[in-house]
């Protein structure tokens, strides 16, 4: 694990499969063909990752106003990588909710943000944004990515540069794909198999995928890639039915004649309540299989100028099935209504019909972009991106029965999000200092205007009885839509005050409208006027390098978040819950603070940061069963889902990450990070007085990761990684007493080993094994039980 220094630009690439790419081919040139033009997303990541200043060999970030992390593709081999977000499983301070693999909603939480805020996240594809700020559980579009093409990830913390927009208040992720330098040619092949046990039931679970990678460079300054990445998973169950007990340990009273029934399990749940199970439920058990078609190009046109253009289209086919525990005296599954316990006759419950139905889902996704770019080295520089990411085809399909009568088809419903995505365009000018400058090499300049736009529509439509919910489009029951947009303009100065001093300062002026908002449920239509919001981020960062190895900084800066329309917008209503958006909700603003010193020795780093975080107006989204906590006098539902603004949330903690490379043992490199925070409560809230001095949601008090790899020679390689986060409340008054269950957010203890042999420099295989002490874990859903990894890899 070398120490590494940040690249010198932010490179792109691509993947292949060989039995998908006829289709995905016919795919690219009908979706080529029938999209509209549309503008699109990107950061300059150029001139913010770049200003790196090398000492000794190794990297002094000087250049960045923030902490940093990073590892390269050579790191990422020394870790069981499936999917491209397992490349951040163990940078600092930092949770990856994902669940399974496979998992499309692989959510990302930071410092002083958890899994419900998954807006605070940004995340780049080479320049392009794959963040998806359309609703509370749409994770990036990490599908985009072939984990074949990553040549680095980097990562960067807090709202301190002025370059990126106000989602950076937590983290920012910038993903590198490698451009090829001649021809290339390399594939994997990766099978899993997890053991999953939980509530007396065990099964296996497989997985597999086919990544391949071409790449030729040509002599006058143009180069193509592709790539293609089949992946077939199937995850755990994620979900149970359950009934929960009222506090004196008595069940809801139920009516008619009941089944009785053998399998049902006892537990407490989360809030130290008796609850029973009944199975996994509600499309529990996801099969997914995935095609992911990238392909690039780059060209140079001249000494100074040079183009890009990338097309990515995903596919994704999901079936869903559920498990039922019960049994009635036959031996049959039991799968709905009421039902009494054989062993405990003084307990029945009522199974409604959908509880285990099951649910299907395709889904086709393109990206496009491209980008224009002077590199004149010392001088002014420019740089155009766009990009535009679209849902062309989303179906869910969700049936009304369980798997038995759902199999012949029936009653359901099919939600559509055709059209949905988002556009956007970024130009910015850069100035590289140097040393017969007119202000002497002193100042490092960037100057931009930032636009983007975002679009829903979520339409629900119902499929009659005598429909069949698989293929039936239905009649249009429910939906919500509308767009937002936001508008930009940034400068940015790295002022060199002396040789070792450096002052960063930045500003950033946000305009943010929401319009075109409606919504349609019981019958009844509701268009929303339009709403403009403005925002303003300043910042401010001064660093020190006190020596050649020690650099000193202190960083302040403030970002802006906007609502994004799911949060604006949405009005579901069903027959047992309500959720209810907020079209008046305000802009969350942080402002934050981090004092950090980083250390460097011949062969070790270390970094430690204090960090403070102050959110205004922090932007919740709750479920409860108290109409009074959404303010809303509609009763009778079961379940209220609604966002708020909190007014006051409050961060504070430190956080340590340590690196060596041959240290004791030639060949051995180490990694190893701990965060702890001091708080991270509501400070204030008006709207809900009860949420005040409780801890801020999924958000952990202690976070540690250690990595370990040793190269004994060139062939071999051994590596263990352990992760480790402490328990986090789930529940908005901290009720959850008993986290360590399913429904809980539980403490996390997983080590992960894995070794590789590589028989020439162009073979390798490798094994591992993940959680190899099958600790259960939960984030509100099981995590995956111990898992094992057989890889091939082969290049040309």
């Amino acid at each position: 694990m070398p120490l590494l220094p940040l690249p010198a630009q932010l490179p792109v690439q691509l993947q292949a499969t060989p039995g998908v790419a006829l289709h995905l081919l016919a795919w690219a040139a009908a979706c080529a063909a029938l999209s509209p033009p549309a503008l699109a997303q990107g950061v300059a990541s150029d001139a913010e990752l770049t200003p790196v200043i090398v000492v000794t060999g190794t990297a002094t970030r000087t250049g960045l106003p923030s902490a940093t992390a990073s590892k390269t593709a050579e790191q990422l081999r020394e870790q069981n990588l499936f999917n491209p977000e397992d490349a951040l499983q163990y940078m600092p301070n930092t949770t990856v909710r994902k669940r399974y693999l496979g998992d499309r909603n692989a959510l990302l939480a930071g410092r002083s943000f958890g899994t419900l805020q998954p807006s605070r996240a940004l995340v780049y594809l080479d320049g392009y944004l794959i963040s998806n700020f359309l609703g509370r559980f749409d994770a990036p579009r990490w599908n985009m990515v072939s984990p074949e093409a990553i040549e680095r990830v980097d990562m960067l913390y807090g709202p301190y540069s002025a370059l990126l927009p106000g989602n950076s208040i937590g983290s920012t992720v910038s993903v590198t794909q490698r451009v090829p330098r001649g021809f290339e040619a390399s594939g994997r092949l990766i099978g899993s198999q997890q053991r999953f046990s939980q509530y007396g039931h065990a099964d296996n679970f497989g997985s597999g995928q086919l990544s391949l990678h071409l790449g030729q460079a040509l002599g006058n300054g143009l180069w193509l890639s592709a790539h293609l990445n089949h992946q077939d998973a199937t995850s755990q169950p994620m979900q149970y039915a359950t009934v929960t007990a009222a506090a004196n340990g008595s069940f809801p009273a139920t009516s008619g004649t009941a089944t009785p029934v053998t399998g049902i399990v006892y537990d407490t749940d989360p809030k130290g309540l008796r609850r029973a199970v009944f199975g996994a439920n509600a499309g529990a058990i996801d099969h997914t299989v995935q095609d992911t078609l990238n392909l690039r190009a780059g060209q140079k046109l001249s000494a100074t100028l040079e183009a890009s253009a990338m097309a990515s289209w995903w596919h994704n086919d999901t079936h869903t099935r559920n498990q039922s525990f019960l049994r009635d005296a036959s031996g049959a599954s039991v799968w709905s209504g009421v039902v009494s316990d054989s062993g405990d006759g003084s307990n029945s419950f009522t199974i409604p019909l959908a509880s285990f139905a099951p649910a299907n889902r395709t889904e086709l996704h393109q990206q496009l972009g491209a980008s224009l770019k002077t590199r004149r080295g010392p001088g002014w520089n420019a740089s155009l991106v766009l990009s535009s990411y679209r849902i062309l085809d989303d179906a869910a399909r969700q049936a009304n029965n369980p798997d038995p009568v759902a199999a012949q088809g029936g009653a359901g419903s099919v939600t559509r999000r055709d059209g949905t995505g988002w556009h956007t365009a970024e130009a910015q000018a850069t100035w590289t200092p140097s040393a017969d400058d007119w202000a002497g090499g002193r100042h490092n300049l960037a100057f931009g205007l930032h636009r983007n736009g975002y679009q829903l529509d979520n339409t629900v439509a119902n499929v009659a009885a005598d429909g069949d919910w698989r293929g039936d489009e239905g009649l249009l029951a429910q939906y919500y839509r509308g767009r937002t947009a936001v508008t930009a303009l940034y400068a940015q100065d790295g002022w060199r005050l002396a040789d070792d001093w450096k002052l960063t300062l930045g500003w950033r002026e946000e305009w943010f409208k929401a319009f075109d908002g409606s919504q349609l449920a019981s019958g009844v239509s509701v268009p929303y006027d339009d709403r403009r919001l403005r925002g303003h981020s300043p910042k401010a960062a001064l660093a020190f390098q006190a020596s050649d190895s020690l650099l000193l900084k202190l960083s302040l800066g403030r970002g802006v978040r906007f609502p994004n329309v799911e949060e604006l917008y949405n009005g579901t209503v069903t027959a047992t819950s309500q959720t209810l958006s907020d079209p008046n909700l305000q802009a969350e603003t942080s402002d934050a603070a981090e004092l950090s010193a980083e250390q460097e020795w011949d062969h070790q780093r270390l970094r430690i940061s204090l960090f403070r975080d102050d959110v205004k107006n922090a932007i919740l989204r709750q479920s409860t069963s108290d109409a009074a906590v959404c303010k809303t006098t509609a009763t009778g539902a079961s379940s209220y889902t609604c966002v708020q603004n909190v007014d006051r949330v409050k961060t504070q903690g430190v956080e340590l990450a340590w690196s060596a490379q041959d240290l004791w043992l030639s060949g051995l490199g180490l990694d190893a990070s701990f965060a702890h925070n001091f708080q991270s409560k509501v400070t204030a809230n008006r709207n809900d007085p009860a949420m005040v001095g409780k801890s801020w949601l999924r958000v952990p008090r202690q976070r540690a990761t250690l990595q370990a790899s040793w190269r004994p020679e060139a062939h071999w390689l051994f590596a263990a990684s352990w992760r480790y986060e402490g328990r986090a409340y789930n529940d908005a008054y901290n009720l959850d007493v008993n986290p360590n269950v399913y429904g809980g957010v539980s403490r996390v203890r997983q080590l992960d080993l894995r070794s590789a042999y590589r028989f020439s420099p162009q073979l390798e295989l490798a094994l591992g094994v993940n959680n190899v002490a099958d600790q259960p874990a939960y984030q509100s859903h099981p995590y995956p039980g111990r898992t094992l990894f057989a890889e091939l890899r082969f290049s040309l």
